[in-house]
């Protein structure tokens, strides 16, 4: 399964002839690639995967997912690790 995250792009910069970002995660911070998505500017939100900007979303839906991703984080913390067969 390929999980696509959403992030706030807090700095612009150039490294290693790549565009790249400074993304924050909810406090986390990571560098970015941002070749796919040239024209995302400082303070837009994004989908990451695997260190790449996919695409571009607007603050309200990037909202809304972290709130998901937060609610599922929540749920298998009051369960405990589900296994690949869907045990506990």
């Amino acid at each position: 399964m390929c999980l696509g995250v959403p992030g706030r792009i807090e700095e612009i910069f150039q490294k290693d002839g790549l565009h790249m970002a400074r993304v924050d995660f909810g406090g986390v911070f990571r560098e970015v690639c941002l070749d796919y998505v040239p024209e995302a500017r400082v303070g837009e939100y994004c989908i990451i995967h695997v260190g790449f900007a996919i695409t571009l979303l607007g603050e309200a839906e990037a909202q809304e997912t972290l709130a998901l991703l937060h609610e599922i984080a929540d749920i298998e913390e009051d369960l405990g690790p589900v296994s690949a067969t869907g045990a506990p």
